[in-house]
């Protein structure tokens, strides 16, 4: 494949993504946690580092678009291990410990709560959560995106 076969290939598999989610938000009825949100903007900057890539015969574009989609799936990673309960989350984000909190307090907690958390998988596929999945597509995708740096412009 060529330099700007893999920039397609790369920048739109950043735009499937964001499609796919923009698609269980919307179509699915599965909003989104602060971490999915995380999730998505190096997905965006991906896309719009693989139009600049397409006109900038620069290595370092391609690069930028790998760093990218392993933000995002360095991300993924993260919100998974939050999901499965392996560390914790954002305390904006998760349920949170209760343990001596007043009832004034444990009240406040409540009614500050997130509509989605990020400590609940909502969707999995063969085990795997939507943050699971993504985390693997980007990292796919960032070795594209290195595969595209190492071809001359």
């Amino acid at each position: 494949m060529t330099r700007n076969q893999l920039i397609l290939l790369a920048a739109g598999g950043s735009a499937a993504l964001m499609l796919a989610a923009l698609g269980f938000q919307y179509l699915g009825g599965l909003p989104p946690c602060k971490l999915c949100y995380w999730q998505r903007y190096p997905h965006v900057a991906a896309v719009v580092i693989g139009a600049l890539a397409l006109a900038i015969k620069s290595r370092i574009m391609p690069l930028l678009g790998a760093g990218a989609a392993l933000a995002t799936s360095g991300v993924g990673l993260y919100h998974s291990g939050v999901e499965q309960g392996w560390w914790k989350g954002p305390s904006t984000c998760t349920s949170g410990d209760i343990t001596g909190l007043s009832t004034d307090a444990l009240m406040d907690q409540i009614m500050n709560a997130p509509l989605v958390r990020c400590d609940e998988i909502p969707w999995d596929f063969l085990g795997l959560s939507m943050a699971s999945w993504n985390a693997i597509a980007a990292f796919v995708l960032a070795l594209i995106w290195l595969a595209a740096a190492r071809r001359s412009a």
